[in-house]
Parts: structure tokens; sequence; C-alpha cells
């Protein structure tokens, strides 16, 4: 019986195996051309792992790429001379990888660029005569964070709280419904939820799962948003679907 069996959470995965990849290699700040591949396979396997223990439908997609990566460092770490044969131009074990990967990218940042210009048309109202010049677009004090910041943020605070206690077996079972219903309550009304400060007080795997489930299942159904300010280091923060930032409290 796993930890949300209380609660049916059937989730799809928000993003691929090539989204992960490109997550790493911008957060690491590594040269796309030029991947460290011992250190992504590591960090990619590291973040299925914590898929596994939230129990998400982890697609196919994701194991096959896991094997790939993992052949590709085997195959770096092997001398030249004892290399498999292969073309000149296509030396590099890295290469085929790296082609999907620019590929996907502009496939990606294509999509993002037509999403911006359909949101930006929705806001315009055209009329007959003069011609109607607009503002530049201001900018966003909060962004979208993607689920692997999520998972990064749950691998962080699983290190913190590495044993569970024991009194813990004679205390009441978390659930990831109520934990719906606090997250819902806590972010009525325009009000944000820091995911750090929200942390700080679970000494419970536990809990600390069934938090992230129920995370994950309203961002779902989209009646929550996680964002933050630019920047990796910044906090995470949990806000209602739907709110324009300048309701949001002062942060």
């Amino acid at each position: 019986m796993g930890i949300q069996d209380d609660y049916a959470i059937r989730l799809d995965v928000f993003e691929g195996p090539l989204d992960l990849l490109l997550y790493l290699i911008k957060k690491d700040e590594v040269d796309i051309y030029d991947i460290p591949i011992i250190s992504i396979t590591e960090q990619y396997n590291s973040y299925l792992e914590m898929m596994k223990i939230l129990d998400l439908n982890i697609a196919g997609e994701f194991i096959v790429m896991s094997a790939t990566l993992m052949m590709i460092k085997s195959r770096m770490m092997l001398p030249v001379e004892e290399r498999p044969e292969l073309e000149e131009e296509d030396d590099d074990p890295r290469i085929d990888l790296v082609r999907q990967l620019v590929e996907y990218k502009k496939f990606k940042d294509a999509s993002l660029h037509l999403e911006y210009l359909e949101v930006a048309q929705q806001n315009i109202f055209s009329r007959e005569g003069e011609h109607v010049e607009l503002g530049e677009e201001p900018e966003r004090k909060l962004v979208d964070v993607s689920i692997f910041d999520l998972l990064t943020t749950f691998s962080e605070i699983l290190h913190r709280v590495q044993k569970e206690e024991l009194q813990e077996i004679f205390v009441e079972k978390y659930t990831v419904a109520e934990k719906i219903d606090f997250l819902l309550v806590s972010v009525k009304g325009g009000n944000k939820l820091s995911v750090k400060n929200m942390f700080l007080d679970m000494h419970s795997r536990q809990e600390i799962v069934c938090t992230f489930l129920a995370i994950l299942e309203l961002i779902r159904l989209r009646h929550i948003r996680v964002v933050q300010k630019k920047g990796y280091f910044n906090d995470i923060l949990i806000i209602q679907s739907g709110v324009e930032e300048d309701i949001i409290e002062t942060i």
C-alpha cells in the first residue's frame, strides 16, 4: 500500500525526458554541445528515483532515456581505441543526443513564443481608424516553475528529513485529501504560500510526500500555480490560479 492509496491520483508526466535534460543543462549552466554526461546521467537518474518515491506515472520514454544515458556514459569512459568503430564525424557518443536536444529546444522555444503571441493578441482590441501603439510589455514579477523545480525542492527537503521518527508509527496518518484542503484554504483570496516555510515544521517523510502529491494534483487540476521570482535560488510560492499578480500580498 502506497502513502497516497487513500487518494487515487493518476498523474500524467507533465514534461518529457528531453525537458528534464534541458532543465539539468540550464540549471548547471553547461554547454549543450559539451554535455558532462557522467554528472547529467547521475542527476537524471536521481530525478527518476524521486518520481518513483512519489509514485508518479513515469512514461516509458524516461526509462529509455535513462538507458541511453547509461550507454553513452559507458562508451565515454572507454579508451578511444576500444570504442566501437564510428563514422569520423560521429566519433563523439553524445552527438545523437545533442542533435535531439537542439532540435527539441528549437520547437519548444517556437511553441512558447507562439503561446506568448496568442496571449498578447487576446489583450488587443482593434478598431477602425487610427493606428494604436502599445507600450512595452511590463516585466512579470513571477514566473511559473516546472515540475523539475518542484522535484529539486522535494529532494532538498527529503535530505533534511532522512529518517522518520519512531513515534510516527503511533500518530494519525497524513492523507493527500487533507493536504489538498489545507492548500486550497491557505491560498484562498490571493494569499501566497511559501513552499520553503511550509515544510520547515514537517519532520515526517509521509507528510512531505502527501503534501507534494497534493501540490501536483492541484496543479494538474489548475486550481493553483507554483511560481517564483526569476532565478533558481528564490523561494517557490503557491498561489491560487486566476489571481492577478498585483493583488497577491507583497513578496
